[in-house]
C-alpha cells in the first residue's frame, strides 16, 4: 500500500480522533507552537467523555481550556512549565506541576518515568514522499512521537517545513486530521530604556566569533540591537524569534567559527510572528533538533566561546538565582536555563549570563527589588550561586564567577537599583561585619 493511500485510510475528523482518549490516559500536547489547536478544542469539547485525564506540556499558548474551572473532573493538568493559562489551576489545587530540566524530558519519556499515552501535535503539508515537518517545535515532541500509544496529528498546511531532525513519515501517525488553522504568534515586545541599557551592558560580554543562546523578550531583543558590530556570531539556542533576523541578513550571525554544526542556526523550537516561520520554511540555515541534543550540556560545552543569556524573578547576594516562582506559587519552570548554565560553563570561552531588570514593577505601580538578601521564602533555586558568571542589570555588569562571597555581594549590590543599596548594604554589613 502507497503512502498516499494510507494517508487516505487514517483521514477522519478531530471530532472522531479525540474518541481515542480515554478516561485516566496521559496526554501530552507538542511544545509551544506545535499545540494542534483543532484538536485541543475538540478533546476539551469531548470533554465529558473523560474522567482524569492527565494533560502534560511546557509552555502552552493555546487557550488552555482543559485548565478552567469545572474542568477538574475530566482533565487534571500538569504542566513542566507553568504558562499563563494554566498557574492558576496549578496554584488552586486543582492541578499538578512536574519539574524537570528540559534536555532530560525525551529521556523521562523514552524510560516511561513521564507517562505518555496519547500525543496530540500538528504537522506541515506531506511532501512527494508521505514525509511531515514538526515544524517550530522539535524539542520533546519528536520523542512524544516514538513513545506514545496512539499518535493524533493535525496536518496543517500553514505550519513551516523546517530542517533538522523534525521529519517524520506518515506512518507514524495513527490517526490524522486536517485542518489549516493559523498557528500562534508572538509579536515583538517594545524595548525601553532600561532593557537598552541591560542590552548594552551584555553586548559587551560578548566577543567576535562567540555563539549564542538567547531567548525571547524585550531583553533578548535589546541585546541584539547592539550586537551590530560584531562578526562571525553563531546561534546554539534553545529557541529564536524575530530579533534574531535582522542580524542575519546584516551578515553578523554566519555560524562560521561555530564549533559544531557549522554555519547553521540551531535551535530546538522557535516562537515569533509569521515573517520568522516563512524565514525558517525550508531554509537550510536553520536546524531544529531535538532538545536532548540541542540543550544537553555536554553538547552546549562543545562550542568554542557559548555565551548564554537568561533571565530571572530574583538573585540573592549569595548569587541563587530564582527564575521560576513567588514563592511557593509556581510562575514558569527551569526550561533550559540550567542546560544552557552548565553547559558554557565546561565551554572554552564560555560566559553565562543572568540578565535582568534591577526592579518589578507591579501593575499598582509598586517597585520591589530583584536582588535581594535572601530569596522570598518557598522560592525555587532555579540556578545555583556556583552556575553564574554575571548578573547584568541596567546598573552594569556584577562578576560572580571565582568571587567570594563577600566579594559578590558587592558586585551585587553595585549593580542593584539605587534606591534598594542602602537596604542591601545593611544586610552586608550584619553578614560580613563591616561597611560597604
Amino acid at each position: 500500500m502507497g503512502w498516499r493511500e494510507n494517508y487516505k485510510n487514517k483521514l477522519c475528523t478531530a471530532d472522531a480522533a479525540v474518541k481515542h482518549i480515554k478516561s485516566g490516559d496521559a496526554v501530552v500536547l507538542a511544545h509551544c507552537v506545535g499545540e494542534p489547536p483543532v484538536l485541543v478544542e475538540a478533546m476539551v469539547a469531548n470533554a465529558a467523555q473523560y474522567e482524569n485525564v492527565e494533560v502534560k506540556h511546557m509552555v502552552n499558548l493555546g487557550s488552555g481550556a482543559f485548565a478552567a474551572p469545572g474542568m477538574e473532573r475530566h482533565f487534571r493538568v500538569n504542566p513542566l512549565f507553568a504558562s499563563a493559562n494554566t498557574r492558576a489551576a496549578i496554584s488552586e489545587g486543582r492541578g499538578d506541576f512536574t519539574p524537570a530540566f528540559f534536555h532530560e524530558i525525551p529521556k523521562l519519556f523514552r524510560e516511561g518515568k513521564l507517562r505518555i499515552d496519547v500525543l496530540l501535535l500538528q504537522v506541515s503539508s506531506p511532501d512527494d514522499h508521505g514525509y511531515c515537518s514538526l515544524g517550530p517545535s522539535v524539542d520533546y515532541t519528536l520523542q512524544a512521537v516514538n513513545s506514545a500509544k496512539t499518535v493524533i496529528a493535525q496536518v496543517n498546511a500553514q505550519l513551516p517545513f523546517t530542517y533538522g531532525d523534525g521529519i517524520v513519515h506518515i506512518s507514524a501517525f495513527d490517526h490524522i486530521v486536517e485542518a489549516d488553522s493559523p498557528i500562534y504568534e508572538i509579536q515583538p515586545p517594545k524595548i525601553g530604556d532600561v532593557e537598552r541599557a541591560i542590552g548594552e551592558h551584555c553586548a559587551a560580554l560578548v566577543e567576535d566569533g562567540a555563539t549564542l543562546q538567547l531567548g525571547i523578550g524585550a531583553i533578548p531583543d535589546a541585546v541584539m540591537l547592539f550586537l551590530k558590530n560584531k562578526k562571525d556570531l553563531g546561534i546554539h539556542s534553545e529557541m529564536i524569534s524575530d530579533g534574531t533576523l535582522a542580524l542575519f541578513e546584516a551578515g553578523v550571525i554566519t555560524g562560521a567559527k561555530k564549533s559544531i554544526n557549522k554555519g547553521r542556526m540551531t535551535v530546538t523550537f522557535l516562537m515569533g510572528t509569521r515573517k520568522l516561520y516563512d524565514f525558517v520554511h525550508r531554509n537550510l540555515a536553520v536546524e531544529v533538533r531535538p532538545v536532548d541534543y540541542v540543550n544537553h550540556p555536554l553538547t552546549i560545552s562543545r562550542q568554542y566561546k557559548m555565551v548564554a543569556i537568561n533571565s530571572a524573578m530574583e538573585v540573592d547576594l549569595m548569587g541563587q538565582v530564582n527564575a521560576e516562582s513567588i514563592g511557593l506559587r509556581q510562575f514558569s519552570g527551569v526550561g533550559g536555563q540550567v542546560d544552557f548554565m552548565r553547559g558554557v560553563a565546561m565551554s572554552e570561552g564560555g560566559k553565562a549570563i543572568i540578565a535582568m531588570p534591577s526592579v518589578t514593577v507591579k501593575k499598582d505601580g509598586s517597585v520591589i527589588p530583584k536582588i535581594v538578601p535572601f530569596l522570598e521564602k518557598g522560592s525555587a533555586i532555579t540556578t545555583s550561586r556556583n552556575d553564574v558568571d554575571y548578573v547584568v542589570t541596567e546598573y552594569g555588569a556584577a562578576p560572580l564567577k571565582a568571587q567570594s562571597l563577600r566579594q559578590r555581594a558587592r558586585n551585587l549590590i553595585g549593580v542593584a537599583h539605587p534606591d534598594h543599596r542602602d537596604m542591601l548594604a545593611e544586610e552586608f554589613e550584619r553578614r560580613f561585619g563591616e561597611k560597604l
